[in-house]
């Protein structure tokens, strides 16, 4: 037995000896490498990668030849990402370098392009691989010159892969908030899949359905995401890719999520995590993604302890795969510290919040245009932590600091998000509510009274007036009148009626209570109630002993069982 574990190590130890000779000779070998098969090409460069000779491999990988082969290397595609993300954060602009080759390759080309379904099996590989590395406006690049490349002729082969090739453009172009585009390429894919209908062929139109119900979700017509989620788990099926599958149960959850179909929402986000695990291992950016929409469930249904670890667990892999400046390194930064500040709103301690908030802005100015719309949601988590770390301050000067940066990234967000969506948008409202909670720390009652009702507004006729997102509006809009405006009957009845919906959706241990209860408290001593201030003393007690029992409970929000199929889960729910 020993003698067979020697044998089996020696080789191993001869091809690595080997692989770091041809490096140390690098430039003497070069050419001769080109014939070498592809994982032994891969281990080459990823030495190179290894040795920090930076200038050489990105020399390498800015062949499309070259990068083509090294794509086919599927088992290493994690150290492929990061040689890539190295090459980027040391200038080399790799990914435009790529994307540009491919496309100029084929716009020469077209209408006489040779070998047309090798072009768009590179140009699927290639954009795939941009995507999955957060490069998403060269994926877009890539993906329009393969879509021409599809639509040469009009044979049903050709225009399944053009709905193919079009699925995955409106990925990249939600993921990269190009709405207006992608609202063009959906429209394009849907009339691609009646001409295929018109040659009686059918198409699973799952992951169409799903991105479609990605543009709906971030245009705030969750009616329209929640139907379109619906159909795309009715043509669910485990033939399709399990990429795809992952994709299809975690946005269907988050679609569920803002519907308050929490019970949806669990089971598909837990099936997603699962399958993802199962599939890909806890180290994949897959993993990452499913538990990122696994960390929007925890909190939106108020479970913040567990969705803190969850979302630290998806930087830690995204960190791990990607690491540098890359955007998906930079959303879990930015999610993560909105739980944290969440997680922390009452104790006033926001370091790791704000450090997480900074760090995502960091990386997403240095990759993206100052106008970008990501860098709104980022910006509006740091000065919701600026906010509040000026109102604890105790130093008028530094809290006057704070509180005009704070307002200056607000008034940034609310007009990044007026140009994408208009007035007529949840995330519109958003703004509009933080920047009322911002004017009440800054004692312009008014303005902040006026941003409040605006919220409000766009609030109630996108989600009903018993929305989560309403009652959050309803109740500081009663604090500023309860503590700034002498308003208490107006105060009295909005403290009143967002107590109602969170304890509806939530429970009598929902957190938030506990600042309408406060409010009502400080309200009734004011206006003399001596009764209601007592009655109310009294359930801000009862409600501290279900928060303290529920947080002695030991938060482990990845150790869950499934007990049904994901064809059990499509029969019951949809």
């Amino acid at each position: 037995m020993a003698s067979a574990c020697a044998l089996e190590w020696v080789p191993d130890s001869l091809y690595n000896m080997a692989v770091s000779a041809i490096v140390t000779t690098y430039s003497k070998y070069r050419r001769e490498l080109k014939s070498l098969p592809e994982n032994v090409q891969f281990d080459i460069y990823y030495k190179l990668y290894n040795k920090g000779r930076l200038c050489q491999l990105g020399m390498e990988f800015s062949e499309l030849d070259t990068f083509a082969k090294v794509l086919k290397v599927n088992d290493k595609r994690h150290l492929l990402h990061h040689c890539f993300q190295a090459l980027m954060d040391h200038g080399v602009r790799v990914s435009e370098i790529l994307a540009d080759a491919f496309t100029s390759q084929v716009y020469q080309a077209l209408p006489d392009i040779q070998s047309k379904d090798k072009v768009i099996q590179l140009g699927f590989a290639l954009g795939g691989f941009l995507s999955d590395a957060g490069w998403f406006s060269d994926a877009e690049k890539v993906y329009k010159a393969c879509l021409s490349v599809c639509q040469i002729d009009v044979t049903v082969p050709s225009m399944c892969k053009s709905l193919e090739c079009s699925v995955r453009l409106l990925h990249v172009q939600n993921s990269n908030c190009k709405y207006q585009e992608a609202k063009a390429t959906c429209k394009d894919a849907l009339y691609v899949i009646e001409k295929i209908d018109e040659h009686g062929t059918s198409v699973n139109k799952a992951t169409l359905y799903t991105e479609y119900c990605a543009l709906l979700f971030a245009e705030s017509q969750y009616d329209e995401a929640f139907k379109h989620c619906g159909l795309a788990m009715k043509e669910l099926s485990l033939s399709l890719p399990q990429k795809a599958v992952v994709d299809i149960l975690r946005q269907c959850s988050k679609a569920c999520v803002v519907k308050r179909e929490f019970c949806k929402a669990e089971v598909l986000i837990k099936y997603a995590v699962s399958y993802a695990r199962e599939c890909f291992g806890c180290h994949h950016p897959k993993y990452a993604d499913a538990l990122l929409d696994y960390g929007f469930y925890l909190l939106n249904v108020d479970s913040i302890a567990a969705a803190v670890q969850v979302y630290q667990n998806a930087l830690d892999i995204r960190q791990a795969v990607f690491g540098g400046n890359n955007l998906h390194v930079a959303v879990a930064h930015e999610d993560l510290s909105y739980a944290s500040y969440v997680q922390e709103y009452s104790s006033g301690r926001f370091t790791d919040a704000k450090d997480h908030a900074e760090k995502a802005i960091e990386i997403l100015e240095h990759i993206l245009p100052k106008d970008h719309l990501m860098l709104s949601s980022s910006k509006r988590v740091k000065a919701l932590i600026l906010e509040e770390i000026a109102i604890d301050s105790h130093n008028k000067e530094v809290e006057d600091k704070l509180l005009t940066e704070a307002q200056e990234l607000h008034l940034q967000s609310l007009a990044l998000a007026r140009k994408a969506f208009g007035e007529n948008n949840v995330q519109t409202a958003k703004h509009y509510g933080n920047l009322g909670r911002l004017y009440q720390s800054m004692h312009n009652f008014e303005e902040a009274e006026q941003m409040h009702l605006q919220a409000i507004d766009i609030k109630e006729r996108l989600l009903g007036a018993e929305d989560y997102e309403v009652a959050l509006s309803v109740g500081h809009l009663a604090s500023l009148y309860n503590y700034d405006m002498d308003k208490y009957d107006e105060a009295e009845k909005l403290y009143l009626r967002s107590i109602e919906i969170g304890k509806k959706l939530f429970g009598e241990g929902y957190s938030g209570l506990e600042y309408d209860y406060r409010g009502l408290l400080r309200l009734y001593r004011q206006v003399g109630n001596q009764n209601m201030a007592d009655q109310y003393a009294s359930i801000l007690q009862q409600w501290n002993g279900i928060r303290h029992r529920n947080n002695a409970i030991q938060v482990k929000p990845l150790e869950f069982e499934l007990t049904s199929t994901l064809q059990d889960l499509v029969t019951t729910y949809f």
